[in-house]
This record gives structure tokens, sequence and C-alpha cells, in this order.
């Protein structure tokens, strides 16, 4: 998605290509999950907006056609859904997104951050293998197709920011 289709208009308008969400954000989250998964599997405006009402969840959003949702609570936090929109994908944005939301969880106190992966997303996997994440379990059979979710976990310095 370009910018001005996910609505956070142009790159002067902010600080960065990642913006943190709030609460103007769940359509424009929604609207990049739905382009990057299938539609069974797209998570809509009301399940992005209950998520960021919640205390300890926390998101951003890529200008460029990327979303992260997250969650921290007590010394752990886990990333719910990451995605970027197909026309996005391989120019950094999910890298960006994913260091704002290993900073984040870590500037919240947590000391692992936890994600899953289905076993079959090779180039995800990758990323996360190149940002510090390793296998600590795995769910078989976990998706409708039958592949299974791989857990991830990364250590992290609580308070300190983007751990690497």
């Amino acid at each position: 998605m370009n910018a001005g289709r996910t609505g956070l208009g142009n790159r002067r308008a902010h600080k960065g290509p990642v913006v943190a969400a709030g609460p103007a954000h769940p359509a424009v989250m929604a609207a990049i999950h739905a382009a990057s998964f299938l539609p069974d599997e797209a998570w809509g405006t009301a399940i992005f907006a209950g998520h960021l009402s919640l205390p300890g969840t926390f998101g951003f959003v890529h200008e460029a056609g990327g979303v992260v949702l997250a969650r921290a609570a007590a010394d752990e936090a886990e990333i719910l859904t990451i995605a970027v929109a197909p026309e996005a994908r391989r120019r950094g944005a999910a890298r960006a997104m994913l260091r704002a939301a290993i900073a984040e969880a870590a500037a919240r106190g947590a000391t692992t951050l936890f994600l899953e992966v289905s076993s079959a997303n090779s180039v995800a996997r990758a990323l996360y293998e190149s940002e510090g994440f390793g296998q600590v379990g795995k769910r078989r059979g976990y998706y409708e197709d039958g592949t299974d979710a791989l857990v991830l976990a990364k250590k992290l310095s609580a308070g300190a920011g983007a751990a690497r």
C-alpha cells in the first residue's frame, strides 16, 4: 500500500516511516492486515481498536504499508501480529516495525519477546533469526493449512530499548 491508501499522509508529516499506533489507526491497520492475509485470517478494525484499548498493548504502523501489534505484561512481551502489504515487501518495513516493537517491549520492562511464525514462512523466519530470535517451541498443525507454528523468543534488556 502506498502512504495515500493507508491514510498516513506524506513522509514529511512524520518523524520517520514508523509511527506509534493510536486511536486514529485501527482502520488503517485493518486495511494493511487485509491486504496481507487471506480474508478469513485478516483482522478487522474492531479487533485492532479493541487490542489498542487494552493496557499493555502497543502497535506501530509503517507508512509504506506495514503494521505490528504487541502486548507487554510483567517481564514478557508478545508480538500478536505483524504484516506488510504485498507491494511494500522486501523494502525494510518489517524490520523497522520489528525493531520498534523490540525497543518498546524493552522500554516497558520486558526481558523476553515472543512471537509465532509459520514453519513455511522462510522469509519471516530469516528476518526474525537475523534480529536475534530463536525457536523455543512448536505448535504442530497450528495453522488452518496444517503447517506448524514455531514459537520464537528474543532476550531483551529491560528498559534499554532495542537489544541485539
